[in-house]
């Protein structure tokens, strides 16, 4: 069977530079009837598993590191024996959250991960955070965008380890260069595709400079 993507929304809060918020978060999963992977681990563990449905969990993928995007990352590895996977420019942020318990291992650009027959090719994003990083699946025509990039221009810049001019060049040279058609599925609120991203590029780039 081909693999499938689902999904759930969980609820809960960010907090960074001393500031906390109300935020609610996605949830994908990706595989087949037997096998999947999870992109981010949130709030809670539980809702999770519903999604995950008793299948086999081969890794916890973590589009960055911030703790609304991992909080519960360890204790879902815990559970499921699958390991939590970072890019090691994110370590910094991960110590934050959970100084005692690392991840289990390491994203990097041009990485691939199969999952349920379908390839995950990892892009390094950075600019929301150093090590942020997008997921793309060619054979289901979607990426997974984490903060990297939402409905309507790039994720948050205004915090400590992210720079706007970085977040803007990784959407230019990593994600506005997939085809078109290619579905965004974003770390919060509604997916949109690349086509309808593509035409706000000269104005992200004029508010950089």
């Amino acid at each position: 069977m081909a693999a499938r993507i689902d999904h759930t929304v969980t609820s809960g809060t960010f907090s960074l530079d001393g500031q906390t918020f109300d935020v609610d978060n996605n949830v994908w999963v990706v595989g087949d009837d037997t096998e999947c992977v999870v992109i981010d681990a949130p709030h809670d563990v539980d809702a999770i598993l519903k999604v995950v449905a008793g299948r086999r969990v081969t890794a916890i993928l973590a589009t960055h590191a911030h703790d609304d995007h991992v909080r519960v990352a360890p204790q879902l590895s815990r559970a499921t024996g699958a390991p939590v996977l970072l890019h090691p420019a994110d370590r910094v942020l991960w110590d934050m959250v959970h100084p005692d318990e690392p991840p289990g291992g390491q994203l990097h650009h041009g990485d691939t991960i199969e999952v349920g027959g379908t390839a995950l090719t990892v892009l390094h994003t950075p600019g929301h955070s150093p090590g942020a990083c997008c997921l793309h699946a060619p054979a289901l025509d979607v990426v997974f965008t984490g903060d990297t990039l939402f409905a309507g221009g790039p994720g948050a810049t205004g915090r400590s380890y992210s720079d706007f001019d970085t977040i803007v060049g990784s959407i230019r040279d990593r994600l506005l260069t997939l085809p078109p058609q290619t579905v965004v599925h974003t770390g919060h609120g509604d997916s949109t595709t690349i086509g309808a991203e593509a035409p706000q590029l000269p104005q992200w780039l004029a508010r950089g400079h």
